[in-house]
Protein backbone atom coordinates (compact mmCIF):
# COMPACT_ATOMS: atom_id res chain seq x y z
CA UNK A 1 0.00 0.00 0.00
CA UNK A 2 2.74 2.44 0.97
CA UNK A 3 4.69 1.57 -2.20
CA UNK A 4 1.64 2.14 -4.41
CA UNK A 5 0.99 5.48 -2.73
CA UNK A 6 4.60 6.50 -3.36
CA UNK A 7 4.26 5.54 -7.03
CA UNK A 8 1.08 7.63 -7.33
CA UNK A 9 2.78 10.56 -5.64
CA UNK A 10 5.75 10.19 -7.96
CA UNK A 11 3.54 10.21 -11.06
CA UNK A 12 1.68 13.26 -9.80
CA UNK A 13 4.96 15.07 -9.30
CA UNK A 14 6.10 14.14 -12.80
CA UNK A 15 2.82 15.36 -14.33
CA UNK A 16 3.10 18.70 -12.55
CA UNK A 17 6.70 19.04 -13.70
CA UNK A 18 5.62 18.43 -17.31
CA UNK A 19 2.82 21.00 -17.02
CA UNK A 20 5.16 23.63 -15.62
CA UNK A 21 7.74 22.93 -18.32
CA UNK A 22 5.14 23.33 -21.07
CA UNK A 23 3.79 26.57 -19.65
CA UNK A 24 7.27 28.01 -19.06
CA UNK A 25 8.36 27.05 -22.59
CA UNK A 26 5.32 28.71 -24.15
CA UNK A 27 5.72 31.75 -21.89
CA UNK A 28 9.31 32.11 -23.12
CA UNK A 29 8.02 32.04 -26.69
CA UNK A 30 5.50 34.77 -25.89
CA UNK A 31 8.21 36.89 -24.26
CA UNK A 32 10.37 36.49 -27.35
CA UNK A 33 7.41 37.56 -29.52
CA UNK A 34 6.84 40.71 -27.46
CA UNK A 35 10.52 41.62 -27.74
CA UNK A 36 10.58 41.01 -31.51
CA UNK A 37 7.61 43.23 -32.44
CA UNK A 38 8.54 46.07 -34.79
CA UNK A 39 7.04 48.41 -37.36
CA UNK A 40 5.72 45.44 -39.32
CA UNK A 41 3.05 45.05 -36.65
CA UNK A 42 1.98 48.68 -37.15
CA UNK A 43 1.91 48.05 -40.89
CA UNK A 44 -0.33 45.03 -40.38
CA UNK A 45 -2.74 47.05 -38.24
CA UNK A 46 -2.74 49.82 -40.87
CA UNK A 47 -3.48 47.31 -43.63
CA UNK A 48 -6.27 45.47 -41.80
CA UNK A 49 -7.78 48.66 -40.43
CA UNK A 50 -7.99 50.30 -43.86
CA UNK A 51 -10.28 47.72 -45.50
CA UNK A 52 -13.92 48.57 -46.04
CA UNK A 53 -14.92 44.90 -46.18
CA UNK A 54 -13.84 42.06 -43.91
CA UNK A 55 -10.63 40.50 -42.68
CA UNK A 56 -10.48 37.00 -44.18
CA UNK A 57 -8.46 34.79 -41.84
CA UNK A 58 -7.08 31.51 -43.17
CA UNK A 59 -4.88 28.69 -41.99
CA UNK A 60 -4.36 24.95 -42.41
CA UNK A 61 -4.16 22.29 -39.71
CA UNK A 62 -3.38 23.64 -36.23
CA UNK A 63 -2.85 27.08 -37.73
CA UNK A 64 -6.38 26.77 -39.11
CA UNK A 65 -7.79 26.21 -35.64
CA UNK A 66 -5.97 29.31 -34.45
CA UNK A 67 -7.21 31.23 -37.49
CA UNK A 68 -10.85 30.39 -36.65
CA UNK A 69 -10.41 31.78 -33.15
CA UNK A 70 -8.63 34.91 -34.42
CA UNK A 71 -11.46 35.55 -36.90
CA UNK A 72 -14.01 35.17 -34.10
CA UNK A 73 -12.07 37.60 -31.90
CA UNK A 74 -11.88 40.18 -34.70
CA UNK A 75 -15.62 39.90 -35.34
CA UNK A 76 -16.57 40.27 -31.69
CA UNK A 77 -14.35 43.32 -31.14
CA UNK A 78 -15.45 45.53 -34.01
CA UNK A 79 -13.49 44.23 -37.02
CA UNK A 80 -15.75 42.29 -39.41
CA UNK A 81 -14.01 38.98 -40.14
CA UNK A 82 -14.57 35.51 -41.55
CA UNK A 83 -12.58 32.28 -41.64
CA UNK A 84 -11.96 30.71 -45.06
CA UNK A 85 -10.37 27.26 -45.28
CA UNK A 86 -7.48 27.41 -47.77
CA UNK A 87 -8.27 24.04 -49.33
CA UNK A 88 -11.97 24.85 -49.70
CA UNK A 89 -10.96 28.19 -51.23
CA UNK A 90 -9.65 26.25 -54.25
CA UNK A 91 -13.08 24.70 -54.73
CA UNK A 92 -15.25 27.80 -54.86
CA UNK A 93 -14.81 29.53 -51.52
CA UNK A 94 -12.51 32.11 -53.15
CA UNK A 95 -15.82 33.71 -54.06
CA UNK A 96 -16.22 34.66 -50.40
CA UNK A 97 -13.27 37.06 -50.74
CA UNK A 98 -13.96 40.46 -52.31
CA UNK A 99 -11.76 43.34 -53.44
CA UNK A 100 -12.88 45.28 -50.33
CA UNK A 101 -11.40 42.63 -48.03
CA UNK A 102 -7.92 41.86 -46.69
CA UNK A 103 -6.51 38.39 -46.06
CA UNK A 104 -4.64 37.35 -42.92
CA UNK A 105 -2.87 34.04 -43.60
CA UNK A 106 -1.37 31.90 -40.82
CA UNK A 107 1.32 29.31 -41.56
CA UNK A 108 4.27 28.46 -39.34
CA UNK A 109 6.30 27.03 -42.22
CA UNK A 110 5.13 29.58 -44.77
CA UNK A 111 5.13 26.79 -47.36
CA UNK A 112 1.59 25.45 -46.92
CA UNK A 113 0.68 24.04 -50.34
CA UNK A 114 -3.04 24.66 -49.86
CA UNK A 115 -2.37 28.42 -49.86
CA UNK A 116 -1.19 28.46 -53.48
CA UNK A 117 -4.55 29.19 -55.13
CA UNK A 118 -5.65 31.61 -52.43
CA UNK A 119 -2.41 33.62 -52.69
CA UNK A 120 -2.62 33.66 -56.50
CA UNK A 121 -6.20 34.92 -56.29
CA UNK A 122 -5.49 37.77 -53.87
CA UNK A 123 -2.48 38.89 -55.93
CA UNK A 124 -4.56 38.84 -59.12
CA UNK A 125 -7.35 40.86 -57.47
CA UNK A 126 -4.90 43.13 -55.62
CA UNK A 127 -6.35 42.20 -52.26
CA UNK A 128 -4.03 43.08 -49.33
CA UNK A 129 -2.29 40.05 -47.80
CA UNK A 130 -0.89 39.97 -44.27
CA UNK A 131 1.07 36.88 -43.22
CA UNK A 132 1.87 35.41 -39.84
CA UNK A 133 4.65 32.91 -40.39
CA UNK A 134 7.69 31.48 -38.68
CA UNK A 135 10.02 31.59 -41.68
CA UNK A 136 11.52 34.66 -43.25
CA UNK A 137 11.96 34.12 -46.99
CA UNK A 138 9.23 31.50 -47.22
CA UNK A 139 6.75 31.55 -50.12
CA UNK A 140 4.07 33.11 -47.94
CA UNK A 141 6.45 35.74 -46.59
CA UNK A 142 7.51 36.75 -50.09
CA UNK A 143 3.93 36.97 -51.35
CA UNK A 144 2.62 39.03 -48.43
CA UNK A 145 2.28 42.80 -48.41
CA UNK A 146 3.12 42.71 -44.70
CA UNK A 147 4.74 39.79 -42.86
CA UNK A 148 4.75 39.22 -39.13
CA UNK A 149 7.55 36.77 -38.41
CA UNK A 150 7.13 34.83 -35.18
CA UNK A 151 10.38 34.11 -33.31
CA UNK A 152 12.05 30.72 -33.63
CA UNK A 153 11.16 29.23 -30.24
CA UNK A 154 11.27 25.64 -29.04
CA UNK A 155 8.01 23.75 -29.12
CA UNK A 156 6.80 22.54 -25.72
CA UNK A 157 6.44 19.07 -27.22
CA UNK A 158 9.54 17.04 -26.18
CA UNK A 159 9.80 15.76 -29.77
CA UNK A 160 9.81 19.38 -30.98
CA UNK A 161 7.16 18.33 -33.50
CA UNK A 162 3.62 18.98 -32.24
CA UNK A 163 2.66 22.66 -32.66
CA UNK A 164 2.48 24.04 -29.14
CA UNK A 165 4.60 27.13 -28.58
CA UNK A 166 4.17 28.18 -32.22
CA UNK A 167 0.36 28.05 -32.04
CA UNK A 168 0.33 29.85 -28.67
CA UNK A 169 2.45 32.62 -30.20
CA UNK A 170 0.24 32.84 -33.30
CA UNK A 171 -2.86 33.10 -31.16
CA UNK A 172 -1.32 35.85 -29.02
CA UNK A 173 -0.29 37.78 -32.13
CA UNK A 174 -3.82 37.49 -33.52
CA UNK A 175 -5.21 38.77 -30.23
CA UNK A 176 -2.73 41.66 -30.32
CA UNK A 177 -3.92 42.65 -33.81
CA UNK A 178 -7.58 42.46 -32.73
CA UNK A 179 -7.06 44.58 -29.63
CA UNK A 180 -4.95 47.15 -31.48
CA UNK A 181 -7.75 47.51 -34.04
CA UNK A 182 -10.33 47.68 -31.23
CA UNK A 183 -8.52 50.60 -29.63
CA UNK A 184 -8.03 52.40 -32.95
CA UNK A 185 -11.75 52.44 -33.69
CA UNK A 186 -12.76 53.28 -30.12
CA UNK A 187 -14.78 50.09 -29.66
CA UNK A 188 -16.60 50.44 -26.32
CA UNK A 189 -18.75 48.49 -23.86
CA UNK A 190 -21.96 49.34 -25.73
CA UNK A 191 -20.52 47.94 -28.97
CA UNK A 192 -19.39 44.81 -27.15
CA UNK A 193 -22.82 44.28 -25.59
CA UNK A 194 -24.47 44.63 -29.01
CA UNK A 195 -22.37 41.73 -30.29
CA UNK A 196 -22.78 39.59 -27.15
CA UNK A 197 -26.46 39.95 -26.22
CA UNK A 198 -26.76 36.35 -25.04
CA UNK A 199 -23.54 35.99 -23.11
CA UNK A 200 -22.62 36.74 -19.52
CA UNK A 201 -20.24 39.51 -20.62
CA UNK A 202 -22.98 41.13 -22.65
CA UNK A 203 -25.41 41.03 -19.75
CA UNK A 204 -22.98 43.09 -17.68
CA UNK A 205 -23.57 46.01 -20.06
CA UNK A 206 -27.37 45.98 -20.08
CA UNK A 207 -28.60 49.45 -19.11
CA UNK A 208 -31.52 50.33 -16.87
CA UNK A 209 -33.21 51.87 -19.92
CA UNK A 210 -33.32 48.38 -21.44
CA UNK A 211 -35.28 46.86 -18.55
CA UNK A 212 -37.24 49.75 -17.00
CA UNK A 213 -41.02 50.23 -17.06
CA UNK A 214 -41.93 53.56 -18.68
CA UNK A 215 -44.96 55.71 -19.43
CA UNK A 216 -48.24 54.70 -17.85
CA UNK A 217 -46.56 51.75 -16.15
CA UNK A 218 -44.82 54.10 -13.71
CA UNK A 219 -46.53 54.65 -10.33
CA UNK A 220 -46.65 58.47 -10.17
CA UNK A 221 -48.79 61.00 -8.32
CA UNK A 222 -48.72 64.71 -7.50
CA UNK A 223 -47.75 66.10 -4.11
CA UNK A 224 -51.30 67.29 -3.47
CA UNK A 225 -52.77 63.82 -4.11
CA UNK A 226 -54.64 62.36 -1.14
CA UNK A 227 -53.02 59.30 0.42
CA UNK A 228 -56.18 57.28 -0.27
CA UNK A 229 -55.53 57.75 -3.99
CA UNK A 230 -51.79 57.22 -3.51
CA UNK A 231 -52.49 53.78 -2.02
CA UNK A 232 -54.67 52.91 -5.01
CA UNK A 233 -51.82 53.85 -7.39
CA UNK A 234 -49.32 51.83 -5.34
CA UNK A 235 -51.55 48.78 -5.38
CA UNK A 236 -52.37 49.07 -9.09
CA UNK A 237 -48.75 49.31 -10.27
CA UNK A 238 -47.32 46.67 -7.87
CA UNK A 239 -43.87 48.20 -7.37
CA UNK A 240 -44.26 48.64 -3.61
CA UNK A 241 -43.85 52.38 -3.97
CA UNK A 242 -45.17 55.47 -5.71
CA UNK A 243 -43.21 58.44 -7.03
CA UNK A 244 -44.26 61.98 -6.18
CA UNK A 245 -43.67 64.58 -8.91
CA UNK A 246 -43.47 68.33 -8.48
CA UNK A 247 -45.33 70.87 -10.60
CA UNK A 248 -42.45 71.03 -13.10
CA UNK A 249 -42.49 67.25 -13.55
CA UNK A 250 -39.36 66.49 -11.52
CA UNK A 251 -39.29 63.54 -9.13
CA UNK A 252 -39.67 65.26 -5.77
CA UNK A 253 -40.16 62.28 -3.48
CA UNK A 254 -41.18 58.68 -3.04
CA UNK A 255 -43.64 56.87 -0.81
CA UNK A 256 -42.80 53.29 0.13
CA UNK A 257 -44.28 50.68 2.42
CA UNK A 258 -41.84 51.89 5.06
CA UNK A 259 -43.15 55.45 4.78
CA UNK A 260 -46.69 54.17 5.29
CA UNK A 261 -45.69 52.36 8.49
CA UNK A 262 -43.86 55.41 9.81
CA UNK A 263 -46.88 57.66 9.23
CA UNK A 264 -49.56 55.18 10.29
CA UNK A 265 -52.38 56.96 12.16
CA UNK A 266 -56.15 57.26 11.93
CA UNK A 267 -56.08 60.23 9.57
CA UNK A 268 -53.40 58.89 7.17
CA UNK A 269 -55.74 58.45 4.21
CA UNK A 270 -56.72 62.11 4.37
CA UNK A 271 -53.09 63.28 4.36
CA UNK A 272 -51.49 64.70 1.20
CA UNK A 273 -48.69 62.75 -0.47
CA UNK A 274 -46.18 65.58 0.03
CA UNK A 275 -46.55 65.24 3.80
CA UNK A 276 -45.79 61.51 3.81
CA UNK A 277 -43.15 61.16 1.07
CA UNK A 278 -39.42 60.80 1.54
CA UNK A 279 -37.94 63.79 -0.37
CA UNK A 280 -35.03 63.65 -2.82
CA UNK A 281 -35.29 59.89 -3.47
CA UNK A 282 -32.49 57.83 -4.89
CA UNK A 283 -32.60 57.63 -8.71
CA UNK A 284 -30.43 56.65 -11.69
CA UNK A 285 -29.83 58.03 -15.19
CA UNK A 286 -31.04 56.01 -18.18
CA UNK A 287 -27.49 55.04 -19.20
CA UNK A 288 -26.66 53.49 -15.82
CA UNK A 289 -25.96 49.77 -15.94
CA UNK A 290 -28.64 47.39 -14.73
CA UNK A 291 -25.94 45.66 -12.69
CA UNK A 292 -25.35 48.97 -10.90
CA UNK A 293 -29.06 49.27 -10.15
CA UNK A 294 -29.15 45.74 -8.77
CA UNK A 295 -26.15 46.46 -6.55
CA UNK A 296 -27.76 49.60 -5.15
CA UNK A 297 -31.06 47.86 -4.48
CA UNK A 298 -29.30 45.01 -2.69
CA UNK A 299 -27.19 47.42 -0.64
CA UNK A 300 -30.11 49.70 0.33
CA UNK A 301 -32.50 46.77 0.80
CA UNK A 302 -35.04 48.26 -1.62
CA UNK A 303 -36.88 46.60 -4.48
CA UNK A 304 -37.40 49.47 -6.97
CA UNK A 305 -35.56 52.54 -8.19
CA UNK A 306 -36.69 55.37 -10.50
CA UNK A 307 -34.83 56.31 -13.69
CA UNK A 308 -34.74 60.05 -14.44
CA UNK A 309 -33.43 62.36 -17.16
CA UNK A 310 -30.82 65.10 -16.65
CA UNK A 311 -33.52 67.43 -15.30
CA UNK A 312 -34.83 64.92 -12.77
CA UNK A 313 -38.00 64.04 -14.70
CA UNK A 314 -38.99 60.34 -14.32
CA UNK A 315 -38.36 58.21 -17.40
CA UNK A 316 -39.10 54.82 -15.88
CA UNK A 317 -38.82 52.55 -12.89
CA UNK A 318 -36.78 49.38 -12.44
CA UNK A 319 -37.78 46.55 -10.12
CA UNK A 320 -35.18 44.16 -8.76
CA UNK A 321 -36.96 41.29 -10.55
CA UNK A 322 -36.41 43.08 -13.89
CA UNK A 323 -32.66 42.85 -13.35
CA UNK A 324 -32.84 39.22 -12.32
CA UNK A 325 -34.99 38.30 -15.34
CA UNK A 326 -32.37 39.93 -17.59
CA UNK A 327 -29.75 37.59 -16.16
CA UNK A 328 -28.03 40.22 -14.01
CA UNK A 329 -26.79 38.62 -10.82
Amino acid sequence: MATAAKREAGRAGEDLAVARRVIETEAAGLAALAAALDDSFVGAVDTLGAVTGRVIVSGMGKSGHVARKVAATFASTGTPAQFVHPAEASHGDLGMITREDAVLALSNSGETAEFADLVAYVKLCRIPLVAITGRRGSALDKAADVSLIIPDSAEACPLDLAPTTSTAVMLALGDALAVALLERIGFGPEDFQMRHPGGELGRRFIKVADVMHAGAAMPLIRGETAMADALIEMSAKSFGCVGVVAGDGRLAGIITDGDLRRHMHAGLLAERAAAVMTPRPLSLPADALAAQALGIMNERKITSIFVVDAGGVPLGIVHIHDCLRAGIA
